[in-house]
Order: C-alpha cells, then structure tokens, then sequence
C-alpha cells in the first residue's frame, strides 16, 4: 500500500492533534467558569433570596458543552474506557491494528449514525430558533442542539487522526511485530 510521505502524515496528524488540544483547553475553561456559576446561583438563592432561570440554565449549557465537545479531547488523551484483557499484551504493531479497525468499524460508523440522527433534530431547531421552554430562560437552545453535531464531527476528526497514526505504526517497517 502507498501512503503519502510519512512527514506529511505526521504533520496532518499533528495539526489535528493539536487543533483538539486547543478545543479541549478552551472547553476545560467552562467547567471554572461553570462552578463560579453554580456558586452564585446559590449565593443568591439562599443569602438574597432571588435567582434567574437564565442563570440556573446556563450551568446545564455548560455541562453539556463540557461533555460534547470534550470529547475529542478525551479520545485523544485515551481518556476513555478501555475494558480489555488481552490488549495490553500486543505487540505495538498489533495494537495499532485493533485501534484502526476499532475506529473504522466502530467509531466512525457511530460518528456518522450520531449526525444523520440528529441532523433533522438539531435543523428543526435552527428553523424555529428554539430557545427555552422556561420563562426568563436562555434563547439560544438551537446553538446547544448544533454542539451534537460538533461533537460527532470533532470526534470523527480526531478519529481520522488515530486512524494515520495506526497506518504508520503498522507500516513502519523498523518496527518489529
């Protein structure tokens, strides 16, 4: 099999590896700002007696922004779960090679299941501009819906980033099986 340079690869593979530690360092900045938050709608409730439903709501937005589009992150930190009992025990060659089908027949397929799934969920959204169902509350629900699709999209990009440096580990021919 002919592969591009293997520089290049690296260097595309850097540049997205990268790209998803800058998103994750952003999105990790929500969780100080979401406990500040949280920290004043208690304040308020219980020394002032008097709170905001747009406030409370924003806490919601944040953990699941945190969650959604952390992802990527975590999958690139293999922060995930891994339950395996024969896994730790392959060669690197090996484990590269179950790792790159895990991504094509595993996380790709869910990628591309989670964006067809919630495509017409999340453009509903975007035709009504739905924002929330509570009085006071925060307008701008659609944006949160559309952090779905970002979710799918930067996981399956983060994939394809494994997925190279899978290629190169089974195709470097220093490395022994």
């Amino acid at each position: 099999m002919n592969l591009p340079d293997k520089s290049q690869l690296q260097y595309f593979v850097s540049g997205i590896d990268a790209f998803s530690d800058a998103c994750g360092r952003a999105i990790a900045w929500l969780t100080l700002l979401m406990v500040l938050t949280q920290f004043a709608v208690v304040v308020l409730r219980y020394l002032f007696d008097t709170g905001w439903i747009a406030l409370q709501e924003s806490i919601l937005f944040m953990h699941a922004l945190v969650f959604l589009l952390g992802a990527a992150y975590t999958l690139r930190h293999e922060g995930h779960v891994r339950v395996d009992i024969f896994y730790e025990h392959l060669s690197r060659r090996r484990q590269a090679l179950v790792d790159g089908l895990g991504t094509l027949f595993l996380l790709w397929p869910v990628c591309a299941y989670i964006l067809w799934a919630s495509w017409g969920y999340v453009t509903n959204s975007w035709q009504l501009l739905e924002g929330s169902r509570e009085a006071g509350g925060l307008p701008g629900v659609f944006l949160l819906k559309t952090s779905i699709l970002l979710m799918a999209s930067l996981l399956a990009l983060q994939g394809l980033s494994m997925f190279l440096k899978n290629l190169l580990i089974i195709f470097d021919r220093g490395e022994g099986d």
